[in-house]
């Protein structure tokens, strides 16, 4: 039988403490400053911001935990750092290894998320935190568990890695035959949208928003599903035959580009996939319909992703300017790109197409180490997977 006992038994836990607004930087003035999962990456946290009068230090090796809004995010700490009230630290004692508690935080991350408490803003208190149970087997076992879970995790970090290499690919590919969307090296000609396109528009949410959605029906696409090259079906909205009909000047047609134009997503750009045609957007999604004699879509949707088109999209500028939370649909159709002939544009089109094609089979890697990470989690923490 598997043992159980407290983090509080076996772990030290330091509640995070705001330090003074006037002692955070970004010039490197102090310690690293780490406030909540906006700091967190895959495994270890990126750092933002300095403080130079920490209240609260977290070293490294620590478990940091989101204890604020969302609950149950972690991530391990690799420096030493002040830590704010959104986060804790885990620092594991002498009969608990490290990353076999980092597994087992993150596969009850939803039953630790389930725990915060509070009617806007959820969160969970250093009490409630420090009387979660933690399954104990001999430290041997949990350092056989912790390195079959890291091998499985290694190779899901290996495939996104070469999902990241054909992004990069394609990137490198668009400036070598075009350059630099923005300064226009090889002195393309140059477009406003507006004047290249056959529709820009966006759609809006059904009357009763998200209580009037379907299991099934008309797609309804949302800022949250579109992403840079990457549609995510997740939670993907419907919509009934009557709600679409209101939506009718929002109809979705084959190689749509849609661009999200508010939020913290805003200009992130995807091409509408064929099983969400005919389908709608909301609000907060732009369609782009490229004039077929003008514009390839591939060239439209690499040309917006493109890293100083995104920034001139953002309004980014050099002395780092805050980051625009909204395009206009005036300011889509002013926006200037460059528009080198179709031919050269379907040419890039079909490499990217071949590209696409090998990325399909990476994201099925990806799927099944995922998959089989899962699994073992679910042997691990059930006490089968070493025996």
């Amino acid at each position: 039988m598997i043992q159980y006992k407290k983090i509080e038994d076996i772990c030290s836990v330091i509640a995070g403490q705001s330090p003074p607004s006037s002692s955070y930087n970004q010039e490197k003035n102090g310690v690293p400053f780490f406030q909540g999962k906006a700091d967190f990456n895959e495994k270890h946290p990126s750092i933002r911001y300095w403080c130079n009068e920490p209240k609260k230090i977290s070293q490294p090796n620590d478990i940091l935990i989101s204890v604020r809004a969302p609950v149950g995010a972690i991530n391990i700490n690799n420096i030493k750092s002040c830590i704010g009230r959104g986060l804790a630290a885990i620092r594991c004692g002498e009969d608990i290894n490290l990353d076999f508690l980092f597994h087992y935080l993150r596969f009850q991350q939803k039953k630790i998320e389930d725990l915060g408490t509070g009617s806007t803003f959820k969160a969970i208190t250093i009490k409630t935190l420090k009387s979660i149970k933690i399954p104990l087997p001999p430290l041997k076992t949990q350092k056989q568990i912790a390195s079959i879970l890291n091998d499985a995790q290694a190779l899901i970090q290996k495939t996104k890695q070469v999902l990241s290499a054909y992004d990069q690919l394609a990137q490198s590919i668009f400036l070598d035959m075009f350059g630099d969307p923005v300064t226009n090296p090889k002195e393309w000609e140059m477009k406003t949208l507006k004047s290249i396109t056959k529709k820009i528009g966006s759609g809006a949410t059904p009357r009763g928003g998200k209580d009037s959605y379907k299991k099934e029906g008309m797609p309804l696409i949302r800022s949250l599903n579109i992403h840079d090259n990457y549609f995510k079906k997740d939670n993907l909205a419907f919509i009934d035959a009557e709600q679409a009909k209101k939506l009718d000047n929002v109809s979705l047609e084959k190689n749509d580009v849609l661009f999200n134009i508010t939020g913290a997503s805003v200009a992130r750009c995807a091409i509408v996939p064929s099983n969400c045609v005919p389908g709608r957007v909301n609000q907060h999604v732009s369609i782009l319909r490229p004039k077929d004699e003008k514009l390839n879509s591939t060239f439209l949707l690499h040309l917006i992703i493109s890293p100083n088109s995104k920034s001139k999209l953002l309004g980014v500028g050099k002395n780092n300017a805050a980051t625009r939370e909204s395009i206009t649909k005036i300011q889509l159709e002013e926006f200037e790109i460059i528009v080198p002939p179709l031919t050269l544009q379907s040419q890039f089109a079909e490499k990217i197409e071949l590209i696409e094609q090998q990325k399909e089979l990476a994201k099925k890697e990806l799927k099944e180490s995922e998959d089989l990470f899962q699994a073992l989690l679910q042997k691990a923490f059930k006490g089968e997977l070493i025996t």
